[in-house]
């Protein structure tokens, strides 16, 4: 009987237990954390977008960095088959807006409930606070890993420790100091699927506004790389929601942000010269009002008290001193609004890390490292990341499954 460690107890480490167990190996599961699936338990606050009815294609089309590279661990475990996994389990699903997959209940802790149930039903050795030190290895072989006071021994070891993101939840990056000790490379880490940072005063002076089914386009270096409309917040430090959560993955560059210019189309739903023509006839009724109150029935309070100014007006214009031009720089703004971008925020705000051990070391169809027999890899530490939807959850639990069933056939 083959004897496999898996470090990490988040969805891809639970999955690699589970499956590894079900095909007779003797596997232990250490978890550096006092309980598992820490860091699931506040995906889709709180509620776990589990995974995502698209199709592997649909899927593939989600994933900025990685696709090649995930389409055999998801033509051999689709959301499909998640799904009906998860259900036998025991937690019924729902699926919303989007084909986002949720537990019926609302309650991520049913889906870390139920796969921990599952693995101690199969036996698997469950480790809570116990942090792996090292991951060891002799001519080209794994031997078992390291932890504080002794060696366990093993046959294979499945990393599975996720990223940076949400520090707090024990993400700290420790599957990249055991990938680079056996000799792996690491793709540099960044933030991704998190908020961007703005130093305009007007921008943080709206934290709170939510804006809803306006236009996001950004351009990096004059190309266009995102063009959709959804949802949008303004923060203390800048601006987050779905829309922008998104675009932060799509960047080419974090570390080169001035070639970003991002603009919000606040009319995404008329044209500008749908535009110009009702401006025309509201102004036409309301010579004497306020730009500033009259905008309040376009745009929400506070961003119409700014909004002359961000038209390079002032801020007590009249609308009978709104001229032809003048107007056209008004149209120009309700459709382009400029937001200055200045950074990302943190790990502690990201949803999943940009970065981790390079692809090209790790053989697709096994999960197995090509440098050293019997270690593998899965989920957010390899250097895969996905949009929102359920996908990156799709991709962690379809490569633990891969793992863990590849470590019992080496």
């Amino acid at each position: 009987m083959s004897i496999v460690v898996i470090i990490g107890g988040g969805p891809a480490g639970m999955a690699a237990a589970i499956f590894a167990r079900e095909r007779g190996a003797c596997v232990a599961l250490i978890e550096k954390n006092e309980k598992l699936g820490k860091k699931l338990y506040i995906t889709g606050k709180g509620r776990c977008n589990i995974t995502n009815t698209a199709s592997i294609e649909d899927t593939l089309r989600h994933i900025p960095r990685g696709a090649n590279f995930m389409r055999s661990a998801l033509s051999s475990f689709d959301s499909v088959k998640l799904i009906e996994w998860i259900e036998s389990l025991g937690v019924p699903l729902n699926v919303e807006r989007g084909g986002r997959v949720f537990p019926a209940s609302d309650k991520a802790s049913d889906i870390t409930r139920a796969m921990s149930r599952k693995m101690e039903r199969l036996g698997v050795e469950i480790m809570l606070n116990a942090k792996a030190l090292g991951v060891v290895a002799e001519n080209g072989s794994i031997t078992g890993v390291r932890t504080r006071g002794k060696t366990i021994s093993a046959d294979c070891v499945i990393v599975a420790t996720g990223g940076l993101s949400y520090p707090a939840t024990g993400s700290t990056g420790d599957g990249y100091a055991f990938a680079r000790s056996l000799a792996h490379n690491v793709s540099e880490t960044s933030p991704a699927l998190v908020p961007l940072l703005s130093d305009a005063a007007w921008v943080r002076d709206l934290a709170g506004l939510s804006l809803e089914m306006v236009g996001v386009r950004a351009m990096w270096s004059g190309k266009r790389i995102m063009d959709e409309t959804g949802d949008m917040l303004f923060t203390h430090s800048g601006v987050s929601g779905p829309l922008i959560l998104t675009l932060s993955s799509k960047i080419p560059d974090p570390h080169s942000l001035e070639k970003l210019n991002l603009f919000v189309d606040l009319k995404s739903g008329m044209t500008p010269e749908q535009v110009d023509k009702r401006l025309m006839r509201e102004f036409a009724g309301n010579p004497n009002k306020l730009l500033r109150n009259l905008l309040r029935a376009w745009l929400p309070a506070h961003l119409a008290e700014v909004f002359p100014v961000l038209c390079g007006f002032d801020s007590e214009i009249s609308v009978k001193e709104i001229t032809k031009q003048r107007r056209a720089a008004l149209t120009e703004t309700l459709k382009n609004l400029r937001i200055p971008v200045t950074g990302l925020a943190g790990y502690d705000e990201a949803i999943i890390t940009r970065g981790g051990v390079c692809l090209d070391e790790i053989n697709p169809k096994t999960m197995q490292s090509k440098l050293v027999r019997g270690l593998y890899f899965a989920g957010e530490v390899m250097d895969v990341d996905c949009l929102t939807g359920g996908y990156n959850l799709t991709c962690a639990i379809s490569t633990g499954v891969k793992a863990g069933m590849s470590a019992t056939t080496q």
